[in-house]
């Protein structure tokens, strides 16, 4: 008997362990077969390349693109006794108000989007914040009543776009433009409109985002071997300009008060390098914040310096007499009919502000005669006239680095063989051009009868500091070497003696033409005006071609009361920023004699 249930024991044991043995394999090819949804071996991580800077000549970021991100939380994951902890933790990193991230997590159950516009220093400073809500157990794991699978969401920060910083605001508005937001696969992403931004779209724009794939370590990072993979971000070219930050500040200011001063609708001013066409300034009254434009910015988007033609005026005077100059058609010194101011061309009496009897041809430019220089335009042929007003790039681009240009026109040479036209034309009316045209004609005058294109952008620079050069436009020459001294001592001329003589400046070598023109309005002239005064401004070492112009002054209808006044302002804080210095002699010290030195000596 004892025996006998002994054996059952023994039985019984083996088969509980055999029971066991076959529920362990069962358990083991359950688990096999089943799916799971185990972590990858493998990573994959990307970042995005951002736009590239546009950057001043002394190196001051004026437009750079930041990265963005949106923090995302799932509000069904937040345990609801840790809900005050996570808004107020959320509310500290972020700097938004609490009451802010209680209303979003109310009024919308699930997924909820607390913020759009986080920066990239505050995001890595949320990152650190969702890892230690989960560390503190703020989210809570959830289980999905349809696959029965158990799921836990936290804090999400994702990277979501990128915006467009302009560090000082409205410096250099309008030319440096302003870009809109495009949006692709749910990423924002910066494209130019106008202006620089949209000049050099190509080169700014991000070239190739950062991915990295391969395979991971314990901790989610990827192992750099050769299973793994990585293509370097490549982010957009900077551009660098001509245009140093100092100087553009002081004469935007400048121009402010200018327009203030003179009641006018609109003050510009360029400054470029004669000798190689960089420009130094390139400054308007009329500017705009990029970041904030509002319906009454919108007359400033336009650049008026390449995008507002007009009819010019008596600054046209000095080109048509370089052409004559230049063939060989009038002396300086041949004297003209003034006719006492007024002079009859078939219906038409062209009259002048200060009537002459006679006056020598270059006094024409220096007094700014029209009854004077539509006498000499009748020399000209229409084809001869037409040509080299063109050749002084009239009607065409005036520079490749700006976008949107209105070129404006001339009369045909058909057109300029009629008597009328041709002496219209030549004191700068039934014509049009625009404040950048008239700079790199007037270049020719102050190097050497060369015309140089101006230059607002220097160079590329990309994401190893590399300056890339733009090649130099060639220099035409326009008119001979002898030819433009001569304009330029009848320039000198027309500032020491003429119409220009508020620019005058002790030390420096100053010339430039004034220029008037009535406005036109539903194909009539008003009784409103634009001034100019366009010319150059050198030292011994430098040599500047300037131009100002004041669009509809209230004050005064005469550049000599306008334009000039800012022209001479802007050549003032040239010196006063060492731009230009003046030549001016130190007197010797008088030698200082007693009284008693002065006696005759006496010889007994």
């Amino acid at each position: 008997m004892t025996n006998q249930n002994k054996s059952k024991k023994i039985f019984l044991l083996y088969s509980l362990i055999v029971i066991g043995f076959l529920i362990f394999l069962s358990v083991m090819l359950l688990t096999t077969l089943k799916s799971r949804d185990l972590p990858s071996l493998y990573t994959k991580e990307s970042s995005k390349a951002t736009r590239g800077s546009i950057i001043s000549a002394d190196g001051f970021h004026i437009a750079t693109t930041v990265k963005l991100y949106k923090a995302i939380v799932n509000s069904y994951y937040i345990d609801p006794k840790k809900r005050e902890l996570f808004i107020e933790l959320f509310s500290i990193y972020s700097g938004i108000d609490a009451s802010e991230i209680e209303d979003k997590l109310k009024k919308q159950n699930g997924v909820v989007v607390l913020s759009y516009n986080i920066p990239q220093k505050q995001a890595q400073y949320l990152k650190q914040l969702a890892y230690e809500l989960r560390r503190l157990k703020v989210f809570i794991e959830r289980k999905n009543s349809i696959t029965g699978k158990t799921t836990l969401h936290g804090l999400s920060i994702i990277e979501s776009g990128e915006g467009r910083e302009y560090a000082y605001d409205t410096l250099l508005t309008p030319i440096i433009g302003y870009p809109h937001k495009a949006e692709e696969d749910g990423y924002t992403y910066i494209k130019g409109v106008k202006g620089i931004e949209k000049r050099f779209e190509n080169e700014l724009q991000a070239k190739q985002d950062e991915i990295s794939q391969g395979p991971r370590d314990v901790n989610g990072y990827i192992v750099l071997n050769r299973d793994s993979f990585t293509k370097p971000e490549i982010n957009g070219l900077d551009v660098k300009l001509n245009i140093p930050i100092d100087l553009q500040i002081r004469m935007e200011k400048m121009l402010d008060d200018m327009k203030l001063e003179l009641n006018a609708r609109e003050a510009m001013i360029v400054i470029m390098n004669s000798q190689n066409g960089k420009v130094l300034t390139m400054a308007s009254s009329n500017r705009f914040l990029p970041k904030s434009i509002q319906k009454e910015d919108y007359e400033a988007l336009n650049s008026s310096m390449i995008e507002y033609s007009f009819e010019p005026g008596s600054v046209i005077k000095s080109i048509t007499f370089s052409i004559l100059l230049d063939k060989g058609l009038v002396n300086p010194y041949d004297m003209i009919n003034g006719h006492h101011g007024r002079y009859q061309i078939g219906k038409k009496t062209i009259t002048d502000e200060h009537k002459f009897d006679w006056l020598s041809a270059e006094d024409v430019i220096v007094h700014s005669s029209n009854v004077g220089i539509a006498q000499l335009a009748q020399k000209l042929s229409g084809a001869d006239f037409y040509q080299r007003l063109t050749d002084f790039g009239l009607s065409t681009k005036s520079t490749p680095d700006l976008i949107f240009e209105k070129v404006g026109s001339i009369p045909d040479a058909v057109q300029l063989n009629s008597e009328i036209y041709k002496a219209t034309c030549a004191y700068g009316y039934g014509m049009r051009v625009n404040l950048m045209q008239l700079i790199r004609a007037y270049s020719a005058f102050n190097n050497n009868g060369r015309m140089v294109t101006p230059k607002v952008v220097d160079c590329f620079i990309d994401g190893y500091k590399r300056e890339l050069k733009i090649p130099n436009e060639e220099q035409i020459q326009v008119i001979k070497s002898t030819t433009a001294q001569r304009m330029k001592d009848i320039l000198i001329k027309t500032v020491n003696e003429g119409t220009g003589t508020k620019a005058k400046t002790v030390g420096l070598e100053i010339g430039g033409k004034t220029g008037t023109a009535h406005l036109v309005e539903n194909s009539q002239y008003v009784n409103e005006y634009n001034t100019a005064f366009i010319g150059f401004a050198n030292d011994k070492k430098n040599k500047y071609t300037i131009g100002a112009i004041v669009v509809r002054p209230k004050k005064s209808q005469f550049a000599a009361q306008t334009s000039v006044p800012v022209f001479k302002k802007a050549i003032d804080i040239m010196i006063e920023e060492n731009y230009l210095k003046p030549d001016i002699p130190i007197d010797e010290p008088k030698l200082e004699i007693p009284e008693d030195k002065l006696k005759p000596n006496i010889i007994e």
